[in-house]
């Protein structure tokens, strides 16, 4: 479908990382329109340069004014956008929950969730100009079900697929659908440094402890995240709102 997403604008953030990208490629391959956002300027350059065209903005996500700021370059450069996918997102420690210093806790959610919120309070109403448009948030299996090992970044998670819901319920009656894809582990740097801060016997035991949990033996790609997520974005998905999909090889079955 080369032209799914001909005459639409998106905005993804957290598009310098390997599922932001993905989602990046994808529909600028299929005809969209981009603004990328992202922290880092060099993982920015990077996706821009697979995406013809695309606009960047470097930014925090934890900060209000540079969320804004991209709104406004969305809205100066294409009059608005259409489509939004929340990607911006870390790992956090690796630790039990009553173990997770208060500063780390801070930070996991100002990422996860705040910017979440923060994506939506600034590009939904764009959306609502154009009394159309479609959200995905990036949560995890980890956001549906506990985790020992994350459990800060597990309860990240699941206040995504939780805000998700509320906004879905929000603004449909705006024809605005909001969606999240949930991955299972990703072969991504994110996973890999996750499995690294581990060595020898022990990154071997983590490694097939989250094989063992993925009923397919394999973890999945980023390309796998994106097509999830560009199937919610296109109106092939248009009476598809509050939805929080795996995309975990079973795990979750």
């Amino acid at each position: 479908m080369p032209d799914r997403f001909t005459g639409k604008t998106a905005v993804i953030t957290g598009a310098g990382g390997a599922l932001g990208r993905a989602v990046a490629e994808g529909i600028a391959r299929e005809g969209g329109q981009l603004v990328l956002f992202d922290l880092s300027e060099d993982a920015l350059a990077e996706t821009a340069a697979l995406c013809p065209g695309a606009v960047t903005v470097p930014g925090d996500i934890t900060q209000a004014a540079d969320v804004q700021r991209a709104a406004q370059v969305a809205q100066d450069s294409f009059g608005g956008v259409d489509l939004v996918v929340a990607a911006a997102g870390i790992i956090g420690p690796s630790c039990s929950a009553i173990d997770v210093e208060e500063e780390d806790w801070d930070r996991l959610f100002a990422i996860n969730v705040k910017g979440c919120w923060l994506t939506a309070k600034s590009f939904i109403p764009q959306m609502r100009a154009k009394r159309a448009g479609s959200m995905v948030l990036l949560s995890s299996t980890a956001g549906m079900i506990g985790s020992p090992f994350l459990p800060a970044y597990s309860a990240s998670k699941g206040a995504v697929v939780q805000l998700m819901r509320s906004l879905a319920i929000a603004h449909a009656p705006e024809a605005i659908r909001v969606n999240c894809v949930c991955p299972g582990t990703i072969e991504s740097p994110m996973h890999r440094s996750n499995v690294d801060r581990f060595e020898g016997e022990a990154r071997e035991a983590l490694m097939k402890r989250l094989l063992a949990v993925h009923p397919m033996g394999r973890f999945g790609t980023p390309n796998e995240v994106a097509e999830a997520t560009l199937y919610l974005l296109s109106d092939a998905a248009s009476f598809t709102t509050g939805v929080a999909l795996p995309v975990d090889g079973g795990r979750l079955a």
